[in-house]
């Protein structure tokens, strides 16, 4: 049976003329899961003929809520979702003043192999559809009773490696029939698939890109993401050039900080030389340390060094405000740790 979350406005006019039903329909289906109306039978200005095909084809799927974390530095809430099938994702909700922000998987573990990163420790399982990407955001927006204003695809997994889902889900969370959360408040984060940056930029829309970089040499890189092996940073930047001369949006690029590995100054100088003159900006990241490695955080002293280095280069550089700290925020950890007790219960 098929999940109606995963339909557009466009697939689902088509399955009414199929079935023979009016196509302004399929407006009013999806309107309902707007007003979080998910039983075909409460919707009540459809005839009962078609709520009884829709309830013979559709089900309108929505992730269980299985635990909740609530950071008592900042207020972010971690929650851990259940999938039909049994599977665990992370969503992260973060408050700010300018609204309500969430952080989003785009598949079921992960496949990349970052070496800081504690989403791909199990590999990948699956990918998550359009309609489950979408329906994170949803489950969240009805637990917290507010609308959430922007989404940052930069939870577990990664979202080229599940292109044609992302760029569906793009499509619906964007559209006025949907949740219609604008394009320019939409963040997609990529390690570095250099094709697929290439054709995200041919659709040309909105959305602020954002680079997994990490280092400044191919050399460094491969010592942390495999994907370098694949992909040099000279084909990501020229890929990056080119959605830039597309869409005219700025990029950026994530900088995990290591201590003793990629932080010094002459690390941050070469970045800057690279980086030099690209319509970009880093977002400087303290590194999640993990217990499946020996990655330390920079010291405060290295990390201000660091962002002045860049700065004079002419780079604007961020340091990304960490959230949730206290609740295991970061990608995949939750997950994991869940996954892990759990495993220890049974034995």
């Amino acid at each position: 049976m098929n999940n109606l979350l995963d339909y557009t406005l466009d697939e689902l006019k088509e399955w009414m003329e199929l079935n023979n039903e009016s196509l302004f329909r399929a407006k009013q289906v999806i309107s309902w899961i707007y007003k979080s109306v998910y039983d075909f039978g409460k919707m009540k200005n459809l005839p009962k003929d078609l709520k009884y095909k829709l309830s013979e084809n559709f089900k309108i799927e929505l992730p269980s809520i299985v635990e909740v974390y609530e950071s008592k530095i900042d207020g972010t809430e971690k929650f851990l979702l259940g999938s039909d099938d049994g599977n665990l994702i992370e969503s992260v909700l973060m408050r700010y003043k300018h609204g309500n922000s969430i952080c989003i998987s785009t598949q079921v573990g992960c496949r990349m192999g970052c070496k800081f990163c504690a989403s791909t420790l199990n590999g990948m399982v699956r990918n998550l559809s359009s309609g489950e990407i979408l329906s994170q955001i949803i489950t969240v927006q009805n637990y917290i009773g507010e609308r959430i204003s922007n989404v940052v695809l930069m939870g577990s997994g990664e979202p080229f490696d599940n292109y044609e889902n992302v760029v569906k889900f793009l499509d619906i969370v964007s559209s006025e029939y949907g949740l219609n959360i604008g394009q320019r408040h939409i963040t997609v984060s990529t390690c570095g698939i250099v094709p697929k940056i290439y054709e995200l930029a041919d659709k040309n829309l909105s959305i602020t890109l954002a680079i997994s970089l990490h280092a400044f040499s191919d050399q460094k890189r491969k010592e942390i993401m495999p994907i370098a092996n694949k992909y040099s940073i000279a084909e990501i930047l020229d890929a990056c050039e080119y959605y830039i001369e597309k869409t005219k949006r700025r990029i950026t690029f994530e900088y995990s900080l290591v201590k003793d590995v990629n932080d010094s100054i002459e690390d941050a100088k070469s970045l800057g030389k690279l980086l030099n003159g690209m319509l970009c900006h880093v977002n400087l990241i303290r590194v999640n340390e993990i217990k499946e490695n020996s990655f330390k955080r920079s010291a405060k002293k290295t990390i201000d060094d660091f962002s002045n280095t860049l700065k004079s280069f002419g780079i604007e550089v961020t340091m990304r405000r960490e959230m949730g700290s206290d609740i295991n925020a970061a990608c995949g950890q939750l997950r994991r740790s869940y996954i892990d007790t759990r495993k220890l219960g049974e034995e």
